[in-house]
Formats: structure tokens, sequence, C-alpha cells
């Protein structure tokens, strides 16, 4: 089963797997609650951006951090991870027993983690602090029958681009924005 995210760049990116591995087109499913973080009036700009033409927004996302703040007309990492709670509890119910690939976006996987990992707040921002996800990072789970009582969700690989080096493909190594505390 292949689940992907309705935007474009991440339905280019499922093509682009599907003819790798000779995907099933009927097994794909888009699915909005997939799609990245809306940032609402901060589309588009830097934290020196939002700064300058926000300074109050910037002055709330500051008092309340990344984790909670919904800037005007979009969300926060809280809306993301209820939409994927939504998610994760259909994949479950439609898709239990199948291997599932899910074709996301930065905020998307890291949310995910949170919930697949029962991370804290602190420790998902932390991995979010350290590296952006790389377009076309794999993060793969694989499921251990033998943890709690009837098996569990384990991290095998984390923003894994390796099959991307090795088809000599460019690998995103850039932020997109400047890192530093939000």
């Amino acid at each position: 089963m292949l689940l992907c995210s309705p935007y474009v760049r991440a339905q280019q990116t499922l093509l682009r797997a599907l003819a790798q591995f000779d995907g099933d087109a009927a097994d794909v499913r888009m699915d909005e609650r997939l799609r990245e973080r809306e940032f609402g009036i901060f589309d588009g700009l830097t934290k020196a951006g939002v700064r300058a033409r926000y300074p109050e927004e910037a002055e709330r996302l500051t008092a309340l951090g990344k984790f909670y703040h919904r800037p005007p007309g979009g969300e926060s990492w809280c809306d993301v991870i209820l939409r994927l709670r939504s998610l994760l509890d259909t994949i479950t119910r439609e898709y239990r027993g199948r291997r599932v690939l899910v074709v996301a976006h930065q905020v998307t996987v890291l949310c995910f983690r949170y919930l697949l990992e029962r991370m804290s707040e602190q420790a998902i921002l932390d991995i979010d602090r350290q590296r952006d996800v790389a377009n076309c990072g794999v993060t793969e789970y694989t499921f251990d029958p033998a943890l709690g009582t009837t098996g569990k969700l384990v991290l095998s690989r984390y923003n894994h681009v390796a099959p991307l080096e090795q088809a000599g493909e460019a690998v995103t190594t850039e932020p997109d924005q400047p890192v530093g505390p939000h």
C-alpha cells in the first residue's frame, strides 16, 4: 500500500518510487492528512522575515514555542499531530499486517516520529533542530512482535539517503531556513 500527500512534489517522488520497484498504481491513495504543515501568513518567510513583517506573531511564537503556535491561516505541530493520529487509526484499521509506504514532508515525518516513538515534545524539537529531513530521505520502521503486549514499530532508519547517493542524485544538504532557536 502506498499513501501519498496530495502536494505535487510528493506525487513526483511517489512516481519515481513506483518506477523503481514496479509498484502497482492501483495501491496508491492520496491522503490530505499527509500534507505538509500549513504555514499560513508565514508561508515562504524566514524567521527574520516573520519578525520584520509580523512582529506580534513572532512574539507569540517565541512565547508559545513552535510546537503549539498556530500562525494565522496556518497550523501548529499539534494540528499536524491530530491529523496523523487519525491517519494512523486508518492505517491500523485498513492496512494491518501490510507494508505501507508513506510519501510526505518534513514536519509530517517528524510528527510521525513523535507519535510512533512516543517522544516528548523536547525530544522531537531537538531532532528538528539538528538537521532537516532530506528530500527523498527514507525513514523506516519495522514491526517487532516481541515488544509490548501486541508488538511495536521500531525505528530502523531515519533520514537515510544512501540510495540517492548511489544513484548519483543530489541530496539536500542546506537547510531551508537558518537554524536557530524557536
